[in-house]
């Protein structure tokens, strides 16, 4: 009997010991996932013209950032964490990029007399600005013992107050930092054709910070321990791990990739305020929860998040499509949250 075989029939076996309650427990753990597809039935049934190329490129172009911010916050529940302070680090990346990477002859430009940078300089300034503010994250979850929601919400609010500041900048005052400099734009806006396919370089930007994030969680040292302090700290420091090390690290790798996002974000859109970012932590969160990561630790793979934001950009972007409310697209991503929560929770418990 060949192993297909052998399969098949372990398998079917297993069909026939189904009960109702292993049924119902399997809809329950699919239950998220069930209510977001039904969604998305009810919206192409409400306007059938939603199922498109263009829209779907829309939808892959917008869900790129989020896929790198939620890949950055993806490994810090991992290590049985969260950051709050996600939303407030990208408006900062887009403030700052934005502010340096305007025009030459804008009217409005915030620094009249800086010289034209190349695009990769502020890009790597806002990266490693975002990458200590993170690191102030770690130091204070890992050295000081403070709880992750403490200590990022803290680092939320102080943030946005730094934001506000240099925003808020004379001559000019807290307007839209706009007049961005075309090649800046070209670099978040610009598609390549390749097979004879138009990709938006957004969608390659997000394509490599998943291919990259996806060999450190699963190739390398780093990987493995973030996993195991996630799943058991106690026992990580037992064997070996460093725990306040690799935690500083994941925090400091989130925030490298919350500064490329902030900046692929101001670039996208064109503009950048201090409000650049709001809620953006709640859509990575809780696209990693509905992709499989657990607030428990331990648990979660990079193609789950991947999944999980596209899950809710399809979502979103379908609400809007059809002209739902913003008000009640709200009310929905917040049950959409809550039941993602209730529902990990529901697992760990069944586990314990």
């Amino acid at each position: 009997m060949t192993r297909l075989q052998k399969n098949m029939i372990s398998r079917r076996d297993r069909l026939k010991n189904l009960t109702f309650s292993d049924v119902m427990d399997y809809m329950m753990q699919k239950a998220i996932f069930i209510v977001l597809l039904g969604l998305l039935v009810a919206i192409v049934i409400i306007d059938p013209d939603f199922i498109s190329i263009n829209n779907f490129k829309n939808i892959l172009s917008q869900s790129s950032t989020r896929i790198i911010m939620a890949l950055g916050v993806g490994g810090i529940i991992v290590a049985k964490g969260t950051d709050l302070s996600l939303g407030r680090q990208v408006g900062l990346a887009a403030v700052v990029s934005a502010s340096l990477l305007q025009k030459a002859d804008y009217a409005y430009k915030m620094y009249p007399d800086l010289p034209v940078l190349p695009i990769i300089v502020p890009i790597i300034l806002v990266m490693l600005i975002t990458a200590g503010f993170s690191l102030i994250n770690g130091i204070v979850v890992a050295k000081f013992k403070v709880d992750p929601f403490i200590a990022t919400l803290g680092m939320m609010v102080i943030v946005y107050g730094v934001n506000s500041i240099y925003f808020d900048r004379p001559p000019y005052g807290a307007q839209p930092i706009g007049g961005l400099d075309e090649r800046f734009t070209r670099f978040a806006q610009d598609s390549v054709e390749i097979f004879g396919l138009n990709i938006p370089l957004l969608m390659i930007y997000a394509t490599i910070v998943t291919v990259l994030v996806w060999v450190l969680w699963n190739k390398t040292k780093f990987g493995k321990n973030i996993f195991a302090i996630g799943g058991n700290q106690e026992a990580a420091i037992v064997s070996g791990v460093n725990v306040v090390k690799y935690l500083l690290l994941v925090y400091m790798f989130a925030g490298l990739l919350y500064g490329f996002g902030g900046a692929l974000e101001a670039a996208r859109i064109g503009s950048a305020t201090n409000n650049t970012g709001m809620n953006y932590e709640l859509d990575a969160i809780s696209a990693c929860i509905v992709g499989g990561l657990s607030f428990s630790g331990g648990r979660g793979t990079v193609p789950g998040i991947v999944t999980g934001v596209l899950i809710f950009q399809v979502i979103a972007y379908g609400l809007t499509f059809i002209g739902v409310n913003p008000y009640w697209q709200f009310i929905i991503k917040g049950l959409i949250i809550i039941s993602a929560v209730a529902i990990d929770n529901r697992k760990f418990i069944k586990k314990k």
